[in-house]
């Protein structure tokens, strides 16, 4: 198989009712294109058959593979699981649940052709190209954190959970070699990593709609999230 242009993560877990249409979106979107790519799903120790609910695809694909593990370990390590395993020269990472429609990835790709190394999608950026719609307590809740981390953690990034982002291979292995946080503020680090390192970061607007079955429980997660951005900002500083 030929090295691909662009390698697309998709971490899931219990993902068998949302990731077969997404996917499905995905192989469309870049068969259409006419290049080289590969899909990799990082099954985070699903239960619900993820695994068989794919198998349609994985069969009929070879550009679409899954990365078992055993047990849930965490989005941020089964991101960065499949980033280390890509070989594209451009890698997106992307949700299971499609919130971020795939044909996103031009406004990324732009920005990345255009000199940046990191390009992050954004639901907070005004632009009257892209909508974004949300239920209520998720913006709500998305503010405070995105406020926490702007004026604490990364400044002048509006946000950094936006589980759309796209890295030259370079920048993808040097980052997710490095990346320590398994659970859902993962993100935060790579972008402590990337200003640290001085990578080139882009953010961009992109489309974004809510989806139902969210992984993410404002109470349930976010002290977990605030202590890993805590850790993650301690330990990028030891650096």
């Amino acid at each position: 198989m030929s090295r691909p242009r662009w390698s697309v993560v998709i971490p899931a877990f219990n993902e068998a009712r949302r990731l077969p249409r997404y996917l499905a979106e995905i192989v469309t979107y870049f068969d259409g294109r006419g290049e080289a790519y590969e899909v990799l799903i990082a099954d985070d120790g699903s239960t619900d058959g993820t695994h068989d609910a794919v198998a349609p695809v994985t069969r009929t694909h070879e550009a679409v593979r899954v990365l078992r593990h055993d047990w849930n370990e965490g989005k941020g390590a089964a991101v960065r699981r499949g980033m280390l395993a890509a070989r594209g020269d451009f890698r997106l990472f992307a949700d299971a649940d499609g919130a971020t429609p795939i044909g996103e990835v031009k406004r990324l790709e732009a920005a990345l052709m255009g000199g940046a190394e990191v390009a992050i999608g954004s639901r907070a950026l005004p632009d009257p190209s892209v909508s974004v719609s949300a239920r209520r307590h998720r913006v709500v809740a998305g503010h405070v954190f995105n406020w926490i981390v702007q004026h604490l953690v990364v400044p002048g990034v509006t946000d950094s959970q936006c589980g759309f982002k796209a890295f030259t291979a370079k920048a993808a292995v040097d980052l997710f070699e490095k990346l320590r946080t398994a659970g859902f503020a993962f993100d935060v680090e790579l972008l402590l990593l990337a200003r640290r390192l001085g990578y080139r970061v882009a953010e961009v607007p992109v489309n974004w709609t809510d989806q139902a079955g969210s992984k993410v429980r404002v109470l349930g997660n976010g002290p977990r999230m605030l202590w890993e951005v805590a850790m993650a900002r301690r330990r990028v500083g030891r650096r």
